[in-house]
């Protein structure tokens, strides 16, 4: 049940975050708006990790590389995101981003990629994608 929640949590702030950058960006610029996002999402999790303390520092060492790069992802994700919103509108760029994340998850899935559990993908779920693009192209006709 936590994480359904924390899913729904997430998947409105998603939503809130991509209207609040696109408007940033009418003031300002995409990459502007970008650094400012992520400048203020690092200062909010200093101070969390301050507070919370419910971690061990010294694990970085032992995180792969890769994985750190993380935060280079999210510069691409909150950009394309603004843009795709600005160009697209709100409602058709989250359903493109949505079925685009789906694809990628069922990928990671499907293959057991960067150490995840590898799950088989059931015709139900295949349905269930496919029915989401028809949805997105009928949504978009």
């Amino acid at each position: 049940m936590k994480g359904i929640l924390s899913s729904i949590i997430a998947g409105i702030f998603i939503s809130l975050q991509g209207v609040f950058n696109s408007r940033m960006s009418e003031e300002i610029s995409g990459w502007h708006t970008t650094a400012i996002v992520h400048l203020v999402g690092f200062s909010l999790s200093v101070i969390i990790c301050i507070f919370a303390r419910d971690g061990r520092t010294e694990g970085v060492r032992e995180v792969p590389f890769y994985y750190l790069l993380g935060g280079m992802l999210g510069v691409v994700i909150v950009y394309g995101e603004m843009t795709a919103i600005n160009l697209l509108g709100m409602s058709f760029a989250i359903a493109t981003i949505l079925i685009a994340q789906l694809l990628c998850a069922f990928m990671i899935d499907t293959k057991g990629l960067f150490g995840m559990i590898k799950h088989k993908v059931s015709i139900q779920q295949l349905l269930g994608m496919v029915m989401m693009l028809v949805g997105i192209v009928i949504f978009k006709w």
